[in-house]
């Protein structure tokens, strides 16, 4: 089987993030949400987001990159809804490469769509292979939900992943940990709005203003594939955010 080398954006978000080694203490395991909060600093950075970054960096976990110029567009891909065709089209055209956190059944049920990413040069993440929230689970299982998916997109696709984002938004110091140790970086985010519930999609005029105005160096931007809004205004958003002078 062909084995994929790591991709473009993928190299770019290892460079963006520091390195780090195995934290040496008993973890705590309550479970915590995690979210990017309305404060900001005078760089327009989530402050919730840099206090995680650095809170976390020795978990190997980050919720902004250190690339200041540079913004980068994740998608969770929990289910298709018809838009990722599309989605991958324009990021096509506007020659930019995203992250897409897989869950199982999407890499199960998509295999089309999957290759199609790897092909165009994005990088696969991982978001457990059933989505469930690691804090609940023992080290045992939450290992397992993480390199079971790993180990079915190495054997069905020749395609290595190296981050994990965690269902739900939930995590503890424990389940950080247990990510490290199975060689992954965790990558939450530093802006994501309401975009995911399909029957109640924003307007895509407030869905544009959200997304220039948060803009912010070393933002990780969380968007949802299932989204119409995401999809018809995404090209707008990248040309935008160029326009303020980041690399997308």
């Amino acid at each position: 089987m062909k084995l994929f080398p790591p991709s473009a954006a993928a190299l770019l978000l290892s460079a963006a993030l520091p390195l780090t080694v195995p934290a040496a203490y008993a973890a705590d395991t309550t479970k915590k949400g995690y979210g990017q909060g309305t404060a900001v600093d005078g760089q327009n950075r989530p402050l919730s987001a840099a206090q995680f970054s650095q809170q976390y960096a020795d978990l190997g976990a980050f919720a902004l990159s250190r690339d200041d110029k540079r913004i980068i567009i994740t998608f969770d891909q929990g289910y298709e809804n018809g838009y990722t065709s599309k989605i991958l089209d324009t990021l096509k055209e506007k020659n930019v490469q995203a992250i897409f956190f897989l869950t199982g059944d999407y890499a199960k049920k998509e295999p089309e769509l999957v290759r199609r990413m790897i092909a165009e040069g994005h990088t696969l993440g991982n978001h457990g292979m059933t989505h469930a929230s690691l804090p609940v689970l023992s080290e045992e299982a939450a290992r397992d939900e993480i390199m079971s998916l790993h180990n079915y997109v190495m054997n069905n696709y020749g395609y290595q992943m190296q981050f994990f984002r965690c269902p739900c938004g939930e995590y503890s110091d424990a389940a950080l940990e247990t990510v490290q140790k199975c060689g992954y970086k965790t990558v939450f985010w530093s802006y994501a709005y309401v975009d995911w519930k399909t029957d109640a999609q924003p307007d895509k005029s407030e869905a544009m203003k959200k997304l220039c105005n948060s803009a912010h160096g070393g933002e990780i931007l969380l968007l949802h594939s299932v989204s119409s809004t995401n999809a018809e205004i995404l090209g707008d958003v990248i040309d935008a955010l160029r326009a303020k002078g980041f690399t997308v």
